[in-house]
């Protein structure tokens, strides 16, 4: 990580955003040495897991219609 003052950032702000992205470099931006900002390298957002399974289910008979054999679960 690099820390430096707003006004050096402004100077070599180009430079500063080409070594984020090649080197994954995170720079953090003072002003009067109190971090304000900081510079990361992008990166896509994580896959959401909702949905992953899509059409991974297999549905055999019905489901809707009841049971044929009543279980009783209080019977050993």
């Amino acid at each position: 990580m690099i820390r430096m003052g707003a006004g050096e950032f402004k100077s070599k702000c180009l430079k500063l955003m080409d070594l984020a992205e090649q080197k994954h470099e995170t720079i953090v931006i003072t002003k009067r040495g109190i971090p304000v900002a900081k510079l990361v390298p992008y990166e896509d957002s994580p896959k959401i897991l909702f949905g992953f399974m899509k059409n991974s289910l297999l549905i055999k008979g019905d489901i809707l219609d009841p049971l044929e054999d009543l279980w009783d679960a209080e019977n050993n």
